[in-house]
């Protein structure tokens, strides 16, 4: 009999050979994208345009200039920037699967110190090797994440020094960035844009992922439609350069909107879904007594119908298409049923 992962309940009956809470055979029209909770031995192929330069094992990083004295440090998973001007450097995010690497990054242009760090939010796979940057530099960020900090006691996060509530204008020479909090965040209180005006480079971490399928449940987004305004919202920003905090490649408007698309299509699928899946189907009678399972089974349903509505469209357009789109469409409908 064949058998599946995470949830998925018999077709008009359970199967004779299968005990209580074991997986029976798949849902109709189930997917052939392996769901949550199954092995997969070989995934769909990164689209070409999405394959970049890979890293030099000997260095676990590479750098790429965007502009006069800021530069984007990547190990094709995070990404973290700096800022050059006349007698010092601005890090922005300290990964700590690099963040060792980053000091040697900022000497292949400049032998100027460190004076100040930025944090995005308070992550940890952000800012976590901030230590590993060294001195004693000033570290800003939005109150937000110094609340959470203090809150996490994490010594490889060092407290910032400099805090602000909406905007905050970094002067250092010749050099600006401007840092904003537009009142809340979907991904993490705290969470701010950082822009540098004079390169037209936008830093938003964690929301835009360019090329690639989103981080699971919208990247672990606390509300779903914020997460929408949000990107929406960054399509309308002056930017030329969008720095996303993770993958292997910065992004332009034009990554926003495909995005913006997908989840655009992702919703109406879900919503659709939703609205033509009946609760009880395929559940044996003596389960129907189980709201938990009722609705497990319904929900699973839904998702079915989701993931088949939009692979067609999406699963060769999106980096990690099949990782994630079991994730989106859980998170998805969920949104739909209660937010």
């Amino acid at each position: 009999m064949l058998t599946v992962g995470f949830g998925l309940a018999p077709i008009g009956g359970a199967c004779a050979d299968t005990l209580p809470g074991q997986p029976g055979v798949p849902y109709q029209g189930m997917p052939s994208l392996a769901p949550i909770g199954s092995r997969v031995d070989h995934y769909l192929p990164i689209p070409k345009e999405d394959v970049t330069p890979a890293i030099d094992p000997k260095k676990g990083y590479r750098s790429q200039k965007l502009g006069r004295g800021l530069y984007m440090v990547t190990d094709n998973g995070y990404q973290s920037m700096f800022l050059v001007y006349e007698t010092g450097v601005v890090v922005i995010d300290a990964p700590p699967g690099y963040s060792a690497h980053i000091r040697q990054a900022i000497t292949e242009v400049t032998d100027q110190p460190i004076t100040h760090v930025i944090y995005s939010h308070a992550h940890v796979d952000h800012i976590g090797g901030a230590n590993d940057l060294g001195g004693h530099p000033i570290i800003i960020a939005q109150e937000e994440t110094l609340r959470l900090l203090e809150r996490a006691k994490d010594t490889r996060r060092p407290l910032p020094t400099v805090t602000f509530k909406d905007h905050y204008t970094l002067k250092v020479g010749s050099q600006v960035l401007e840092l904003s909090y537009p009142g809340s965040s979907p991904h993490e209180p705290g969470n701010i844009f950082i822009y540098a005006p004079e390169q037209k480079v936008l830093m938003v971490v964690d929301v835009i992922f360019p090329g690639w399928m989103p981080w699971r449940r919208f990247a672990l987004a606390k509300d779903i439609p914020g997460y929408f305004e949000q990107v929406a919202y960054i399509d309308t920003l002056p930017f030329e350069t969008l720095v996303g905090g993770h993958v292997n490649r910065v992004g332009t408007h034009s990554d926003v909107r495909t995005q913006l698309e997908f989840m655009n299509d992702l919703k109406a699928a879900a919503a659709a879904a939703l609205k033509s899946t009946p609760p009880g189907e395929e559940m044996e009678a003596e389960d129907r007594g189980n709201r938990w399972a009722v609705y497990d089974n319904y929900i699973d349903r839904v998702v079915v119908k989701c993931v088949n509505e939009v692979t067609p469209k999406w699963q060769s357009r999106l980096a990690g298409y099949d990782v994630f789109i079991w994730d989106q469409c859980y998170a998805m409908e969920q949104s739909l049923r209660i937010d």
